[in-house]
């Protein structure tokens, strides 16, 4: 069966998964730097790398395919997830005790979109021999294994975030 892809769709869409994974990685790493010294920290640092590495497999994919790489994308996603931080968080410098929350949430929110894409690549692969399905369901199981971890700890802090009587910053 011939391919049968509308690569110029194909295209958008990959690219535009490929801006997210910038705001994705850039996130990931400044949650990682923010709890490098913290019992969650040896986990966060794990998720930052790997979604890194997601990122990678994504400019991979689109390298197989011969869909150039549009930095422009990337860049804007980029700025705005800098723009994002701008953001009131009760707080007037540094980091609220929200701030924890509200990016796990982001982050857990980001990995599902990136599970889905992921998914969406799967069922072209059925058609598109350039696709491989193997390494597709590989890229699944990692997004939905980053998405539970990530909500394990945005489960840890929501516990804490509010509690009136901790000084303890998570």
């Amino acid at each position: 069966m011939p391919n049968s892809t509308d690569e110029r769709l194909l295209s958008v869409y990959l690219h535009d998964h490929l801006a997210g994974s910038a705001g994705g990685v850039e996130l990931a790493n400044r949650v990682a730097k923010a709890h490098a010294d913290s019992p969650m920290g040896p986990e966060l640092g794990r998720l930052a790398r790997e979604i890194e590495q997601d990122r990678d497999a994504l400019r991979q994919i689109l390298s197989e395919l011969g869909m150039a790489d549009h930095h422009v994308h990337e860049n804007l996603t980029w700025l705005a997830e800098k723009a994002a931080r701008l953001k009131p968080n009760g707080q007037l410098i540094g980091r609220s005790p929200l701030s924890s929350l509200v990016e796990l949430e982001t982050m857990r929110i980001a990995l599902e979109g990136k599970r889905a894409g992921w998914d969406t690549l799967r069922l072209l692969a059925d058609h598109d021999q350039r696709l491989d399905p193997g390494r597709l369901d590989e890229l699944i199981a990692r997004a939905v294994d980053q998405a539970d971890r990530a909500e394990k700890l945005r489960r840890q802090v929501a516990r804490t975030v509010f509690r009136a009587d901790t000084s303890q910053q998570v």
